[in-house]
């Protein structure tokens, strides 16, 4: 069993099972609940170019070849990537991919000069936020809110514990700043 990180674009065939699947749980989860057109509005919200260099990125994490997990940045702001698209195929979740996945994404917004991270999740979407919670994020909404209430739940992070090549990155900022409306 071999794992590897491959930048490539949401438009690669090789990413279409995933996003494919990404699609089918949001239209599970969701239905028509934030759009009428249902998960695809969200998907084909944003242009491919916005998850290209040098503003923004995509990642598969491939295993033998085949995508297992994924996810993508754009440009938030001058300083801030905003992360979309965290995504483990249903067939290899409880194996820390996410995780892995997310650790690759904010590396990667490092080396593109981005000092933060935000990104939303939905209300229904449990494990989506216990992942960002236990991996340094911030939620930016009042977590003992009923999450339904809020419906799109924001999260922040600053890079300044990330790891690159062996040496910590230094604080771009000491004090986080509010989220964007």
């Amino acid at each position: 069993m071999s794992d590897s990180f491959l930048y490539t674009s949401v438009t690669d065939p090789l990413a279409t099972p995933l996003l494919d699947e990404l699609l089918f749980e949001y239209d599970s989860r969701y239905g028509t609940f934030f759009n009428a057109e249902g998960a695809r509005a969200e998907l084909n919200k944003y242009p491919p170019e916005a998850f290209s260099p040098p503003s923004g990125n995509f990642l598969l994490l491939l295993r033998d070849g085949k995508p297992i997990a994924g996810g993508a940045f754009m440009r938030y702001d001058d300083e801030t990537a905003e992360f979309k698209r965290v995504w483990t195929h249903s067939a290899h979740r409880r194996q820390g991919l996410a995780k892995r996945v997310l650790r690759e994404l904010e590396e990667q917004a490092v080396r593109q000069g981005y000092a933060r991270v935000y990104l939303t999740t939905g209300f229904r979407q449990p494990e989506a936020v216990g992942l960002y919670l236990t991996n340094g994020y911030r939620a930016l909404f009042d977590t003992a809110a009923d999450p339904e209430t809020i419906k799109s739940l924001p999260f922040e992070k600053w890079l300044s514990d990330t790891v690159l090549d062996g040496a910590s990155i230094p604080a771009a900022r000491s004090q986080p700043s509010p989220a964007h409306p």
